[in-house]
């Protein structure tokens, strides 16, 4: 295999955990409205595993790309168009504060689940084919990156930014009392977020060190049981 051959499938390894996380990141938060009664993200075609409908044109399709090529060996990371929830359509007797916050979740607990059943498989290749596992061929290298991508999209997301998932839950139970301060907040919101991408970089450290350590503890406990 050339030198380009080897790059290329490198590369692939990424973009492929990248669109099915993103896809059942989506998905999930459609379903878990369709299940509460929502069905507009149905109607709109985002109640599906097929990723073209999640798809954004900038954070699916053109900053992957961009980091594809310039960041050789690097992290590729994105986003799909939000799912559209409207909470007056949910079922008589659930509270619209609770559908919300249910409805945000599930896309970082998809994540989760995804990366729990990468870890597993992980784990299983080690015990039923460790010459596989031990040769760090594409598929070891598949599940690793889904394993990573996952759990960065899980903490991420739950971050308690707007527009991420993490900031819906937050603002569900809100007090009122708080209400109007984080009101303000959220008029901040793309500098906070900014300054949580950016200011780690610059200080050379990482707010997601510590939650990505704990849940990678988690998953490697699963792939150590399945691996016997």
């Amino acid at each position: 295999m050339s030198g380009n051959e080897s790059w290329l499938i490198e590369r692939l390894l990424l973009v492929i955990p990248l669109l099915l996380s993103l896809t059942v990141h989506e998905w999930a938060h459609a379903y878990s409205a369709f299940r509460l009664g929502d069905d507009t993200a149905a109607r709109l075609g985002r109640l599906t595993l097929n990723p073209i409908p999640h798809l954004d044109p900038v954070g699916s399709i053109a900053v992957p790309l961009l980091m594809f090529f310039l960041l050789p060996g690097g992290f590729i990371f994105g986003w799909a168009k939000p799912v559209p929830v409207n909470p007056i359509r949910f079922h008589r007797g659930v509270r619209l504060g609770t559908g919300l916050a249910l409805t945000a979740a599930a896309g970082p607990l998809a994540n989760l689940v995804l990366a729990a059943g990468a870890s597993l498989a992980l784990g299983l290749l080690a015990r039923f084919a460790p010459e596989a596992h031990a040769a760090g061929g594409a598929m070891p290298a598949l599940l690793h990156s889904l394993v990573l991508l996952n759990v960065v999209l899980a903490v991420f997301n739950l971050l308690p930014i707007p527009p991420l998932d993490g900031s819906r839950i937050l603002d569900a139970f809100l007090p009122a009392r708080l209400r109007p301060a984080w009101d303000a907040f959220s008029g901040a919101a793309p500098a906070a977020l900014v300054a949580v991408l950016v200011l780690p970089v610059l200080l050379g450290a990482s707010l997601f060190a510590w939650p990505l350590a704990v849940v990678e503890t988690w998953l490697e406990a699963i792939a150590r049981l399945a691996a016997g």
